[in-house]
């Protein structure tokens, strides 16, 4: 049991549906996650990781009000989700996120720790509204950021908030190309 995510296989490469909710950063999704990517691993015939999410989100981020009923769990929580997106960045085959729709927060962490970026042409913002609405930054995000992205464009989508659309985000150096929805697994593949 995958949890709130499945795996469909297409030659070797794990295409993992992250669902068609807002896809929030929770226990359960990082669960899901650790789990399909066991489940990868284990897979002799893997060759490749394409997550995605369905309908208007890929990942609308962390999932506040779960973060806040931990209380005093809530910083194992962030280092376990920390600890994921180390996961996929060494992850031991080449990584795409599909940014099917929103990805905002940890969600835009999540897939910029992927490999690559494919994003879709006409729909969905890739934003770290952390300074609009007051959240500090974990000296990782900043870090990895900073060094994924340069200077310049970890400067504006960090401290300005800045929304990229697919079109905006390949000219940021943020996704690889912007395709029009039917394309964007494929593309990503």
């Amino acid at each position: 049991n995958l949890g709130m995510v499945s795996i469909e296989w297409q030659d070797g490469v794990a295409l993992v549906r992250l669902g068609a909710e807002q896809n929030m950063v929770n226990g359960d999704f990082v669960d899901s996650i650790n789990r399909a990517l066991d489940e990868i691993e284990a897979n002799p015939d893997a060759k490749a990781l394409v997550t995605a999410g369905e309908g208007k989100f890929y990942s609308y981020g962390f999932d506040l009000e779960y973060i806040q009923s931990l209380g005093a769990d809530g910083d194992a929580f962030l280092n376990r989700s920390r600890t994921l997106m180390a996961r996929v960045m060494t992850f031991g085959f080449p990584t795409v996120a599909a940014l099917n729709g929103h990805a905002f927060g940890a969600g835009a962490m999540f897939a910029l720790v992927h490999d690559q970026r494919v994003a879709r042409r006409d729909r969905g913002w890739f934003c770290f509204p952390e300074v609009d609405i007051g959240l500090r930054l974990h000296p990782f995000m900043l870090a990895f950021t900073r060094a994924r992205l340069g200077d310049a464009v970890a400067l504006e989508a960090l401290t300005a908030g800045r929304r990229y659309d697919g079109e905006a985000a390949v000219a940021a150096v943020i996704a690889s190309s912007s395709v029009a929805d039917v394309e964007l697994i494929a593309a990503a593949i």
